[in-house]
């Protein structure tokens, strides 16, 4: 089977996952722009330092009203430390802080990341924890887990000068006070290997989020992603 075939396969089951979310209730889209840093460390350690920002151009009802124009929502940064403990898979754990509405978000992270290299195709899985503290809410605790794939649109592999398809489907359970919901989120991406330190992303980020609950949102995020390896 090749690798365009595998690959409508794959997003075809993101799609079919997720068509039971996608309508009703209320909408938001904005854009997510990220800078990240990957160090490797000795000892096969490793640093990723994340700087992240979220924007709302746009919210309202499906179907119905706009509710709202421009608004900037938050910043996060976050460093997540991993060792290499096998032949494809990590351990790591870190803290990520939040500025959101002048207010600061404090996120404890653990996770475990797996990769599988097939023939012309690289498939990833990610499980996290995290829990989540600030002086205005109460406690967040969620567990997360993503699969995602890679597949180079010139030969075998992603090498400086080609272009690539990156599909992340992830589904995030979350429990805060006595409540708890569900979040599914299908991410379409397309990326560039600039050099052999420098690749860029650019695709659509949609979460559908309350999906426990009667009033669902759907967002829509615009995501441009710069990794560099210092």
């Amino acid at each position: 089977m090749n690798t365009k075939i595998r690959s409508l396969i794959f997003f075809s089951v993101l799609l079919l996952r997720t068509d039971k979310v996608l309508s009703q209730s209320t909408y938001q889209w904005g854009i997510l722009p990220s800078l990240n840093l990957n160090s490797k460390l000795k000892k096969d350690w490793s640093l990723n330092t994340k700087l992240e920002s979220r924007q709302i151009f746009q919210s309202g009802e499906v179907n119905g009203a706009v509710e709202g124009n421009y608004k900037y929502v938050q910043t996060d940064l976050s460093l997540i430390v991993a060792k290499k403990v096998g032949l494809n898979s990590r351990v790591g754990g870190g803290y990520l802080v939040r500025l959101k509405e002048g207010e600061l978000f404090h996120r404890f992270i653990q996770q475990y990341n797996v990769v599988q290299k097939l023939s012309g195709f690289r498939l990833a899985h990610r499980f996290v924890t995290d829990q989540t503290f600030s002086a205005i809410e109460k406690p967040e605790f969620r567990v997360r887990y993503r699969i995602s794939s890679e597949i180079p649109l010139n030969g075998e592999s992603v090498d400086p000068g080609e272009w690539y398809l990156k599909l992340n489907n992830e589904y995030l359970y979350n429990t805060q006070a006595s409540e708890s919901d569900l979040e599914i989120r299908v991410v379409p991406l397309l990326g560039y290997d600039i050099s052999k330190i420098l690749n860029w992303e650019t695709g659509l980020d949609y979460r559908a989020s309350s999906v426990f609950k009667t009033n669902k949102q759907h967002s829509y995020w615009i995501t441009i992603n710069l990794y560099i390896d210092i």
